[in-house]
């Protein structure tokens, strides 16, 4: 897996000249809705090679409620940067943030500098402006680092499988499949879930296009038992990777909060971003910019939920869709979001993708929305009645294949359908937020591709990523 250093420094400035290995730096991310402390917990030299593009080390794609940067601490330049998002930045939003302090493990990977960085922490403000947030300088020299000997691959992360080589991590978008809630005797069968999975991100557009431009590969730690935490019906696991279902108390919201266990089993693998399957039929996943995303991958909608929750996780697209339950509480101030398939549209003349937008649109964009909130209600009334009754999965699978149908059939036709414009209904809000087109991936589970602002989006990434 490594390569010579030259292949990484070719990027560099020539007042520091990074190696060709990964530094992480973990660190305590504490507060409450009104206040935040960030503080170090650990520097790590992780066991493989840096697997980032080389040509590419500045990220200009202003994505991420969240933006690093390393600098170095002499000159002052920037080596490198990367926009973020996190648990506690959503947590942060949710009702429990007003009542009580909590603290998540969060952590920065980079090409590891042979000199002292200054590493900078920004946070969008109220108005979505980049301000900083916190600093630390790290000298590579310190003997309190750890050093990759003590992370070097272990039995417990499972041996690599290479589900799709296109050429050098340094010239690709390195994802890496998870496997969380695998037994040791079901290794086969994470091969097989992986594949199938893999199989449809690569039908999907772009990625369609860009199979070139990508590696996939696996890992699958042995777990002591099948499945994951589900809280909600009082299922606990010690899975390896730590995923659980009922995030911030919502039951088909899937994330892990062992980000340093998650972290050190994803070392093992060359990777940029990461999708984790959970060994689970019940339908669930997440997705975080530039953290993760997941996906139950028994669940009749599996295919769905990895594309969908992988868009989040990659481009940073905002959910689309308006009518399912969430942990959020609603936006005090319609502010412009920095997601790019989502708007505000304080000025519909600056309409962040107006040269998609085909002359003589309205905007906003008509649509037939008071029918489709009318159905989607009564489908959250069915969801929560066979939640709450503990109904086996089957119902549900077929009550969203009747919402399909519906929906699709509803969303696909009229004189606006197929046109990029500004359909009023998007970012968990019924009112005052609009996206692209009337349906996309990140809006409904109906078989329809991401829209033409999502596809640019996720392809602008993907260009971050692959030397191109």
């Amino acid at each position: 897996m490594r390569r010579p250093v030259l292949a990484v420094a070719l990027f560099l400035h020539a007042t520091t000249v990074l190696a060709a290995q990964t530094m992480r730096v973990d660190y305590y991310h504490t507060g409450n809705a009104k206040e935040e402390r960030f503080s170090l917990d650990r520097v790590v030299i992780e066991p493989l090679s840096w697997p980032g593009n080389p040509s590419k080390p500045i990220d200009d794609t202003n994505r991420g409620k969240y933006f690093f940067e390393v600098h170095d601490a002499a000159s002052g330049k920037i080596l490198y940067s990367r926009g973020f998002s996190s648990i506690y930045g959503e947590w942060e939003t949710t009702g429990e943030a007003k009542d009580i302090n909590r603290t998540f493990s969060e952590s920065l990977r980079f090409p590891a500098p042979d000199k002292p960085v200054r590493i900078l922490v920004k946070k969008r403000d109220g108005s979505n402006i980049f301000r900083d947030a916190w600093t630390l300088t790290v000298d590579p020299s310190d003997k309190f680092i750890a050093r990759d000997i003590a992370y070097r691959a272990s039995p417990d992360a499972g041996p690599l499988i290479k589900l799709h080589e296109a050429g050098d991590p340094a010239t690709k978008l390195d994802l890496l499949i998870l496997g969380d809630g695998y037994t040791a005797r079901e290794r086969g069968k994470f091969a097989r879930d992986a594949k199938r999975l893999v199989d449809t991100l690569f039908k999907t557009s772009p990625f369609k296009e860009r199979q070139g431009d990508i590696n996939v590969w696996g890992l699958v730690p042995p777990a002591a038992q099948s499945g994951v935490s589900r809280p909600s019906q009082h299922i606990y696991r010690r899975s390896p990777v730590g995923a659980t279902y009922d995030a911030f108390d919502s039951e088909r919201y899937v994330l892990t909060f062992e980000n340093k266990a998650f972290r050190d089993i994803a070392a093992n693998a060359p990777y940029d971003v990461v999708e984790i399957l959970v060994n689970s039929a019940t339908y669930g996943g997440g997705g975080i910019y530039n953290l993760y995303s997941t996906v139950a991958a028994d669940n009749a909608y599996s295919a769905y939920i990895f594309v969908h929750e992988f868009g989040h996780h990659i481009a940073g697209l905002a959910d689309e869709y308006y009518t399912s339950d969430v942990a959020y509480l609603p936006a005090t101030d319609r502010v412009e979001p920095w997601e790019p398939n989502a708007t505000a549209m304080l000025d519909p003349a600056s309409l962040k993708w107006k040269d998609l937008v085909a002359p003589g649109t309205a905007l906003p964009t008509p649509w037939p929305k008071e029918p489709f909130e009318a159905y989607a209600k009564d489908v959250l009334q069915k969801r929560r009645a066979i939640r709450a009754a503990d109904r086996p999965e089957s119902e549900m699978d077929a009550l969203f294949r009747e919402q399909e149908r519906h929906d699709t059939a509803l969303l696909n036709e009229g004189p606006h359908a197929a046109h990029v414009g500004a359909f009023e209904g998007a970012n968990y809000e019924a009112r005052g937020y609009f996206r692209p087109q009337a349906d996309c991936i990140m809006f409904t589970r109906d078989n329809v591709p991401f829209c033409l602002v999502c596809r640019r989006a996720i392809e602008q990434i993907l260009d971050l990523y692959s030397r191109r």
